[in-house]
């Protein structure tokens, strides 16, 4: 198994957590997928987005698998009147990591980040470790804790 930089940073800290591998499929990199093949209820799968700002800030949401991200509301929350995704090819310059496998815990900088809300309703759940193919299971707490997130209603 790939020990991601996500994966060593939660071990440096000593944070509860646990990994799920999965065979990833090229043509289809979606959280639906990734729970189908996971044997896993989707609610708990949340994945990373990275947004930038009318003024070029750069920030990370993390929302339910199967939602789509409200673009006012994350303007609201961090604090723009614009935003926008950021093209996909700039994931690896800005985060580290690959469409599909961007991880909330571990990007090359510490961008602001926001869990949605609904992330509470849940003991643990499911974040990209860093890599395509593997999911990292995780207290909410702990991964606001890591990521230095706040929970925000953003779907």
């Amino acid at each position: 198994m790939t020990k991601t930089n996500a994966v060593r940073i939660l071990e440096s800290l000593e944070i509860s957590f646990s990994l799920k591998e999965y065979e990833v499929d090229e043509q289809d990199l979606s959280a639906v997928s990734v729970a189908e093949k996971c044997g896993l209820d989707i609610d708990t799968i949340f994945k990373t987005l990275v947004l930038r700002s009318g003024t070029g800030d750069i920030f990370v949401c993390v929302i339910p698998g199967e939602c789509v991200l409200d673009l006012k509301k994350a303007a609201a929350v961090s604090g723009h009147k614009k935003v926008e995704m950021i093209h996909v090819k700039e994931i690896l310059q800005l985060t580290g990591y690959i469409r599909g496998g961007c991880s909330p815990v571990g990007m090359k900088k510490q961008y602001p980040t926001y869990i949605d809300e609904s992330c509470m309703l849940y003991d643990r759940i499911y974040v990209s470790a860093g890599v395509r193919g593997l999911q990292i299971n995780i207290a909410p707490q702990d991964l606001m804790t890591v990521s230095s997130a706040e929970t925000a209603d953003l779907v």
